[in-house]
């Protein structure tokens, strides 16, 4: 049979990672298909963890299997295809990919919500061992099936975990592993940046006396090499380590950082603000750590509309959303522009959210609805 004329053949949109915003958007497509393109997903994962679950699995509070969300129903119920690949190489002039495999992928439409990377190359450059010793977060799959040996070791004797993170993050995370494993020394090395930096000032005490009411040993220094049993400080010191947790020293990937894209100053890809990248039309980019729904919203409405020739849009304003820190424990504190709270009733309500953003995508994909969530981030 010979091939398709080129105005007959499928246009063909392709979404790489499964970021929120992609996870929001394959829901759409059980409730609604998108007619006039053949769409691809590239993701390694088959499932995908919602980040604001990850400190309350490594406290204990959940299961893994409650804060993952199954690639494959979504990809039965919409036919579309799905490549077990990673990209090595995107050319965005001749819109085409190169994946892991040496095999060429071509697009019309390119959307990019990738999940945040830690490039081991890369991070071993500027922090020699990690690569070696350290146990990373990301991917977040792959650290959550580490996670229960790490606990396994813990509970038969006492480790020594130093959480190599900056902010909420590994606040969040040093507060969960003092839950989980009370017998622990664990030590927080989070760099020169103010730790509590642009919380609000109540927040911050908050946070500040929960660490030191928990023994969380907090240095605020940087990491400048892990060795096999301690980590190398910027002071000169080295701390005594049987656990290296690397959290959140994330990178854009090298295939993207090699690509012709406009770059914002932070690093990312530049966008307009229908989403699409500055340079490259073509290309569609959401933040992969967010989750904001009115972002997943409109990269939805501006991908239909590109198939379908029609006018892009803009997204609505945010509306402020409300900010969850897990505290480790059963409490939470939550805050919502300049009013803040905390209390055991805010992490059953935390929970409650997290639990639901969950099971609203595993329930309603069988049923052919997009899940109207609000997000408990």
């Amino acid at each position: 049979m010979s091939p398709l004329p080129p105005m007959q053949r499928a246009r063909q949109l392709v979404l790489a990672g499964t970021g929120p915003a992609h996870v929001h958007l394959l829901a759409a497509l059980c409730a609604r298909p998108l007619p006039g393109a053949q769409i691809t997903l590239l993701t390694h994962s088959t499932d995908t963890v919602h980040d604001a679950m990850l400190s309350g699995y490594v406290a204990g509070h959940y299961a893994l299997e409650q804060c993952q969300v199954a690639l494959a129903p979504f990809v039965q119920q919409t036919g579309l295809r799905w490549l077990r690949r990673n990209v090595s190489t995107l050319d965005a002039q001749q819109q085409t990919l190169e994946l892991d495999d040496g095999s060429t992928l071509h697009y019309d439409w390119l959307s990019l919500n990738l999940e945040p990377q830690q490039e081991r190359a890369h991070i071993e450059q500027t922090l020699p061992g990690a690569r070696e010793h350290a146990l990373f977060v990301h991917p977040t799959e792959v650290f959550c099936a580490l996670w229960p040996k790490v606990v396994t070791m813990g509970l038969a004797r006492a480790l020594r975990v130093a959480v190599i993170a900056s902010g909420v993050q590994g606040i969040e995370l040093a507060l969960a592993l003092r839950a989980r494993l009370p017998n622990a020394a664990v030590t927080l090395v989070c760099g020169h940046t103010p730790l509590t930096e642009g919380l609000a000032p109540r927040v911050a005490q908050w946070l500040q006396a929960l660490l030191r009411e928990r023994k969380v040993t907090v240095l605020q220094d940087h990491a400048t090499a892990v060795l096999a049993d301690a980590v190398a400080l910027g002071c000169g010191a080295h701390l005594a380590c049987d656990v290296p947790l690397l959290a959140n020293a994330t990178q854009v990937p090298a295939w993207l950082s090699a690509s012709a894209l406009a770059r914002d100053a932070h690093g990312g890809i530049a966008t307009d603000a229908s989403l699409r990248s500055a340079s490259h039309p073509s290309v569609f980019a959401t933040p992969g750590e967010s989750s904001g729904v009115h972002l997943a919203t409109t990269l939805e409405a501006n991908l239909r509309a590109s198939v379908a020739g029609n006018p892009l849009q803009a997204p609505a304003p945010a509306a402020r959303r409300l900010q969850w820190i897990a505290c480790g424990d059963a409490s939470a504190i939550a805050t919502w522009g300049n009013y803040s709270a905390r209390g055991r009733a805010l992490g059953w309500l935390k929970q409650w959210l997290d639990l639901r953003f969950v099971a609203l995508y595993s329930r309603n994909v069988k049923r052919g609805a997009t899940p109207a969530v609000s997000g408990s981030t």
